[in-house]
């Protein structure tokens, strides 16, 4: 399940906002100096997610700049990367003598065991979403990607649109997700991102075979979960969707070990299990709750809920709200 944290100056005293963000950005990432205007009132926030290997951070802040010099990383170092997307706000960044200048959606990869400078302001607030991660998961040597550190990465077009893209939807709407479905897209996020970064380095060659797949995959996987409560959701509607053929897109879900209509049947029935546990729906008929997920058989939907869960779900309301009852 997927770790949510959130860190909020608002909810301090004015006068400790900016030391105990220095404490919260050292432990969230790593230790860094920063200097800003704004260290009086100092209004910032983190949404924090853990999704594993990988960690994606929604930051909001005003103005400041940031310092990261060879002494704190000696201190402390998680020896990975970062990968910042600039979502609001004029963000610089430099390591290894490059200067990179991002702007809306532009991204750029650094690496912590490098010092590091940085330069965020905006009239209001600033905003990014960083993703950091393991070096092993990127599939090449340090040494092809040090020439890439520092370096804007366009976040408008191509395989650098899909990355943005994938990124903002996984921090946004992270909670719609199953943890089987967050798991997959967090790893076609990565697979995107070793793309763009082979063909800037022309190295298509070093990525392993299933990056490619794995890209269109994600984008089914997510069509799919945007359109669950379409009755009308089917392997030959996603299919077109997505300019492929049926029995193309059959082989790749084989290739996952899984089946296009298990898949939808799976998820549909994940959500109906999460909306009939939850207090918010108790007034919903059961039949309100397959509907939304695209059921629209109530036989076939108890049928098939049994089948996963070992109950009915009229017996599974009446269960999770005995838990609740008992817990609260």
């Amino acid at each position: 399940m997927t770790i949510e944290t959130l860190f909020r100056t608002e909810d301090l005293p004015v006068s400790e906002r900016f030391t105990v963000w220095n404490d919260f950005v050292a432990s969230t990432f790593f230790p860094v100096e920063t200097r800003t205007d704004h260290a009086a009132d100092f209004r910032a926030t983190v949404r924090a997610l853990d999704l594993g290997a990988v960690q994606l951070s929604e930051v909001s802040h005003p103005s400041f700049e940031v310092h990261r010099p060879a002494r704190l990383i000696r201190r402390s170092d998680p020896e990975g990367y970062q990968l910042l997307l600039n979502v609001s706000g004029n963000i610089g960044v430099t390591q290894g003598g490059r200067d990179a200048v991002l702007g809306r959606t532009d991204m750029v990869l650094y690496d912590s065991s490098r010092p590091v400078n940085g330069s965020m302001t905006a009239d209001g607030a600033v905003a990014e979403v960083v993703m950091q991660f393991p070096r092993v998961l990127l599939p090449f040597p340090e040494n092809k990607i040090a020439p890439l550190l520092s370096v804007p990465l366009c976040g408008q077009e191509g395989i650098g649109a899909l990355l943005a893209r994938s990124i903002l939807e996984l921090t946004e709407h992270a909670d719609r997700y199953t943890p089987t479905v967050a798991a997959r897209l967090t790893a076609v996020t990565m697979d995107l991102l070793a793309a763009l970064l082979a063909q800037r380095l022309e190295a298509d060659t070093l990525l392993p075979p299933h990056v490619g797949q794995g890209a269109l995959l994600a984008r089914i996987h997510a069509f799919i979960e945007q359109h669950l409560g379409d009755p009308g959701l089917t392997p030959g509607t996603i299919a077109a969707a997505h300019q492929i053929s049926v029995r193309y897109l059959h082989r790749l879900f084989q290739e996952q070990a899984d089946t296009v209509t298990a898949h939808i049947r799976h998820a549909r029935l994940e959500h109906c299990h999460r909306d009939l546990a939850s207090p918010q729906s108790t007034s919903r008929p059961i039949l309100a709750v397959a509907a939304r997920w695209g059921f629209t058989d109530l036989a076939h939907f108890s049928r098939s809920f049994r089948a996963r869960y070992g109950m009915p779900p009229s017996d599974f309301r009446r269960l999770a709200g005995h838990d609740r009852r008992v817990r609260g």
